[in-house]
C-alpha cells in the first residue's frame, strides 16, 4: 500500500533502536525522511545508510526543553518544515513506591514524558502549517500497572492523557493526535530486562505464552506498521485514539 508519505519530514525520538528504529526503517521504506533523535551512533548510521543518506540522525538525548528546541530548529533550518512527530523515547527505570524516593520519582516522570511535551511544543507552529500528525508511543503498563515502576507508569499514563488533550486542543488546526499502546515487544531494552532473571529463556517463554494471539510477542515492525498508517492520510479521520497493538494481551483473558 502506498501510504503517500513520500518526502514527509517525520521526527522520531528514540528512533534508532527498538520500536523507534522499526518506525524509522518503515518511514524510509515508504519514501519519507525520518529525523532520528537518538544518541545511538551505530544504529543511527545504519539507518542513514539504509536511507542512502535521505534521513537525518541527530545524536541527542532529550534531557531538557532546550534540547528539544535545538532539535526542532535544526530540522527547520535543514528542511523548512515538519510533517509529523513520533514521541517514542523512554526507559522503564524501576522507580517504585517502595524502591524509590520523591526526587527519583519526579526525575523519572520528567525523563519519560517531559520531552513528549517539549518536542510537540516547539514543533507546533510547523505542524500547524503542514496540518501534521503527532503520534505518542505509550505502554500497556499505563492501564494494567506493573509494580515497582511508579515514575515510568505515571509518565505513560500522562502520555495517554496528553493524547486526548492535544487532540482536542489541536482540532482547529486539523492536527491529528493518537497513541499506540504496545504490550510485550522484544526490543533491545526488553532483552536487557529479560537477562536480569535467573533463567531468561524460561521467563521469555512464560511471558510469550500469556499473549492470547498466537502465544508470541508483538514484533517492533508490527508496531511500526500501525505507526505508518496513523501518520498517513489513510488515517485522515482518526484522532484522540489509544490503539492497542498487543495480540490481545491487555484486554483478553490471558488464560485463553
Amino acid at each position: 500500500m502506498d501510504l503517500q508519505l513520500q518526502d514527509k519530514i517525520i521526527l522520531v525520538s528514540g528512533g534508532a533502536k527498538g520500536i523507534g528504529g522499526a518506525i524509522s526503517r518503515g518511514l524510509i521504506e515508504e519514501g519519507a525522511i525520518p529525523v532520528i533523535i537518538d544518541p545511538s551512533e551505530t544504529e543511527g548510521k545504519e539507518l542513514v545508510d539504509f536511507a542512502k543518506g535521505k534521513a537525518l540522525h541527530l545524536k541527542k538525548r532529550l534531557f531538557s526543553a532546550a534540547d528539544a528546541e535545538e532539535v526542532v530548529q535544526k530540522v527547520l533550518s535543514t528542511y523548512g518544515r515538519i510533517d509529523g512527530l513520533v514521541n517514542n523515547a523512554g526507559t522503564n527505570d524501576g522507580v517504585g513506591l517502595e524502591k524509590g524516593s520523591p526526587e527519583a520519582f519526579l526525575q523519572s516522570v520528567e525523563k519519560n514524558v517531559g520531552h513528549y511535551y517539549f518536542l510537540a511544543h516547539y514543533a507546533l507552529e510547523a505542524l500547524k502549517k503542514s496540518k501534521g500528525v503527532i503520534l505518542n508511543i505509550s505502554s500497556k503498563t499505563a492501564v494494567t500497572g506493573q509494580g515497582n515502576t511508579s515514575g515510568y507508569v505515571a509518565a505513560k499514563g500522562a502520555q495517554l492523557a496528553l493524547t486526548r488533550e492535544w487532540a482536542v486542543e489541536l482540532l482547529p488546526y486539523h492536527i491529528r493526535v493518537n497513541a499506540i499502546v504496545p504490550a510485550e515487544v522484544y526490543t533491545p531494552m526488553y532483552a536487557t530486562w529479560i537477562q536480569s532473571f535467573p533463567n531468561p529463556e524460561e521467563k521469555l517463554d512464560e511471558i510469550s505464552r500469556r499473549v492470547p494471539l498466537q502465544n508470541r510477542m508483538t514484533t517492533a515492525s508490527e508496531i511500526a506498521n500501525m505507526a505508518l498508517f496513523l501518520l498517513s492520510e489513510k488515517a485522515s479521520h482518526i484522532t484522540g485514539q489509544h490503539i492497542f497493538v498487543d495480540g490481545g494481551y491487555t484486554h483478553l483473558d490471558r488464560a485463553l
